[in-house]
């Protein structure tokens, strides 16, 4: 699995985290369009969500569609969101990530699909015991730890809410205890927009959610490939 971890204030990004917070704030205030669609529509555009509050399963394993919307939300360039050719594929993969992170510092979002065991979170339901299936994360940024010249990461929004132990807890509030899709179809949009802003961007200014961490990539070696077996995503 690609060790990750949370974003700390001390630490930089570019582009910056005031420009990406107010990108993803604009980004979920307008996407699903403004008086359309449910509460429950609108979550679930943005996250993978639990089937209840006790993590029972997953309401969804639609990762392709959501990281694809996601990225275009996320994307302030006219060429659109970035879907790089196979990470597993041999070749130079320093240039490859070269370019990402240049597309990247453009403000445009890339999505990433790997095996649920590389990109997805250690606590994910969508872990299967063989091995089999993949995840979709979106890079939205590189960053140092720290400040400039530290550790280098790529900083990622990962849709599922149940890939972390601070995901789960941050999911599991008032408005979500008990079943997802009765609890989230009584929420009003602005309930929604709130608890979606909670899960990305978090409460401190200086920096992000539980559903937006810290990547790090071996930008010197390709991906593991996918493994189709067996029944799931």
């Amino acid at each position: 699995m690609t060790e990750q971890k949370l974003f700390q204030p001390a630490d930089v990004a570019d582009p910056t985290v005031a420009s990406l917070r107010a990108r993803i704030e604009a980004a979920v205030d307008n996407h699903p369009a403004p008086n359309t669609g449910t509460a429950l529509e609108r979550v679930t555009f943005w996250l993978q969500a639990p089937t209840d509050s006790m993590f029972s399963g997953v309401l969804d394993r639609r990762c392709d569609a959501r990281g694809e919307r996601a990225a275009a939300a996320l994307t302030a360039h006219a060429d659109g969101p970035y879907n790089p050719a196979d990470l597993s594929a041999t070749g130079d993969v320093t240039a490859k990530w070269t370019a990402i992170s240049n597309i990247l510092h453009a403000n445009r979002a890339v999505t990433v699909k790997g095996p649920t065991d590389h990109v997805g979170g250690p606590k994910s339901l969508f872990f299967q015991a063989n091995g089999a299936g993949f995840h979709v994360i979106v890079l939205l940024a590189t960053g140092n730890d720290g400040g400039p010249g530290g550790r280098p990461f790529f900083l990622a929004f990962d849709p599922d809410v149940s890939a972390t132990a601070e995901t789960r807890l941050g999911w599991t509030t008032r408005k979500t205890v008990g079943d997802t899709k009765t609890k989230l179809s009584a929420l009003t949009r602005a309930d929604a927009i709130e608890h979606i802003k909670l899960m990305l961007l978090g409460t401190n200014a200086n920096g992000f959610g539980p559903l937006i961490r810290k990547y790090y990539i071996d930008t010197t070696a390709v991906f593991p490939a996918i493994s189709r077996a067996g029944s799931g995503q």
